[in-house]
């Protein structure tokens, strides 16, 4: 149920107008002329509200006027029985969210008060995020630091140095690197050290919809524009204005979707699936794929006009095989992590098992050596991980007092469970990184594969999705 405020020195219509919101299940305070429905404005935020456009004293021009100054999301429509143009303009100019001339039958009239509803619930989700946007955020200092890239690897210090002269423009970045090489922690920092800091961060994997919902996700729709589509809903551009959206595994998504995502980079406005109305979105975009783009590009299966459009700043991350000087580094930062939450006293690696951590090529980068050191923390009973704490797949023996059975020998299940993950790690690497051509080689759904990388610790938990 919505409040809604109705303006009117014409009795009939304002009793008329007020009976049909009522039957609609709203509540109605209905107001016999301006200064009436300004008093009752103030003393109540009404939802929505309805005023005549000639009145004595003050018009309903007016009305949009000073509600409007006193709340900038307030939602109002003006009827009148003198629509022209010039009338409607005027109105709109002030900021009336529609305009309505009499006569109309009840049933346009809860058309409008519907659609006005919708457009002020979807105001104030924009406002509520903006609003714990800024509660999580200090305007004045940056969330990131860019020491948290751990690292001393020549290559590392090169990326931080780029990272802190982009930062501060609004130029559109492309960061390219392996799954696991944390290229959304390139895209937060960015964000993080900009000057748009206060406004949202906007996160969207484009490999984990399909075609039609990652339209709507990114765009939005409008209600009815397709089956279940119930309400209006705002895209991710719409609620990363004022921010920083992150476009990540852009490679994946369809000829369709590439044509309307280069018309909202070149426009910088917004059109809702099933709406005619274009929105005027500022937003700073930073992608960021697995893929060579450039060969798409060359391919045909990806558009070169919207390549050259995400690809005017490239950030490339090397794999972690390729900068061995940073996983001891990282896996210390990993143990002082994870080691107070697991409730272990670790302080850090023995040689040996650095040694092995430097031996293993790392199919799942960064992310792949955070969890198998997590994983090393559970198992691990002494102020260092040894080499039988780190998981068997990285070419490590297993700690049997731990994992052994009775007899001395290891189950079916932890044998064929480690085969399987040896497989899917060569697979993953072969395919560098890309799920689709990964689960191809394996013989597997895309959603089966999503399984057993989030089972393994190639992914995180939460980026399964049921893509088949």
């Amino acid at each position: 149920m919505a409040s809604v405020l109705i303006i009117d020195d014409n009795e009939a219509m304002r009793e008329g107008m007020a009976i049909t919101v009522a039957r609609m299940g709203h509540e109605v305070t209905a107001a016999a002329g301006a200064a009436e429905g300004l008093a009752a404005a103030k003393r109540k935020r009404f939802d929505f509200v309805i005023t005549d456009l000639k009145m004595e004293g003050q018009t309903g021009i007016d009305v949009v006027r000073t509600l409007r100054a006193a709340d900038p999301a307030a939602v109002v429509m003006v009827v009148t029985a003198f629509g022209t143009v010039e009338t409607a303009v005027e109105a709109m100019k002030e900021g009336a969210f529609d305009f309505i001339q009499k006569p109309f039958p009840p049933e346009v009239l809860r058309a409008k008060v519907e659609k006005g509803l919708e457009y002020a619930a979807s105001q104030r989700e924009v406002a509520r995020l903006r609003e714990l946007n800024r509660s999580l955020t200090e305007d004045a200092t940056p969330r990131f630091d860019l020491d948290a890239m751990v690292g001393e690897s020549q290559a590392m210090r090169q990326i931080a140095a780029a990272v802190r002269k982009v930062a501060a423009t609004d130029t559109t970045v492309l960061v390219l690197g392996e799954s696991g090489t944390g290229k959304e922690l390139i895209a937060r920092a960015l964000h993080d050290l900009s000057p748009r800091r206060s406004g949202p961060f906007v996160t969207v994997n484009c490999a984990a919809l399909a075609e039609g919902l990652l339209e709507s996700e990114l765009f939005g729709h409008e209600k009815g524009a397709f089956t279940g589509a119930i309400r209006r809903k705002l895209g991710r551009f719409e609620l990363a204005d004022g921010g920083t959206i992150f476009l990540d595994e852009i490679g994946e998504i369809s000829p369709a979707v590439q044509t309307k995502l280069l018309r909202v980079l070149q426009e910088r406005e917004v059109q809702r699936v099933g709406g005619d109305e274009t929105v005027r979105v500022d937003v700073r975009v930073v992608s960021a794929t697995n893929r060579d783009l450039a060969q798409m590009v060359r391919e045909g299966r990806f558009r070169e006009d919207l390549y050259y459009r995400l690809h005017i700043v490239p950030i490339t991350l090397p794999p972690l095989r390729e900068r061995p000087e940073d996983i001891g580094l990282l896996a210390d930062h990993f143990v002082r992590k994870h080691a107070p939450r697991i409730n272990r006293k670790v302080r850090g690696t023995t040689q040996e098992a650095r040694k092995q951590l430097l031996r293993y090529r790392w199919p799942g980068n960064v992310r792949e050596l955070e969890n198998a050191i997590e994983q090393a923390l559970v198992f691990c009973e002494g102020e260092e991980i040894g080499v039988a704490d780190l998981p068997q797949t990285l070419g490590a023996p297993r700690n049997d007092a731990v994992l052994s059975l009775p007899g001395g020998e290891l189950s079916l299940t932890e044998v064929l469970e480690d085969l399987e993950r040896q497989l899917i790690a060569r697979a993953y690497e072969k395919a560098k990184g890309v799920k689709t051509e990964t689960a191809r080689l394996l013989g597997i759904k895309t959603s089966a594969l999503y399984y057993k990388l989030e089972k393994y610790g190639f992914i995180q938990k939460g980026e399964a999705t049921d893509e088949a």
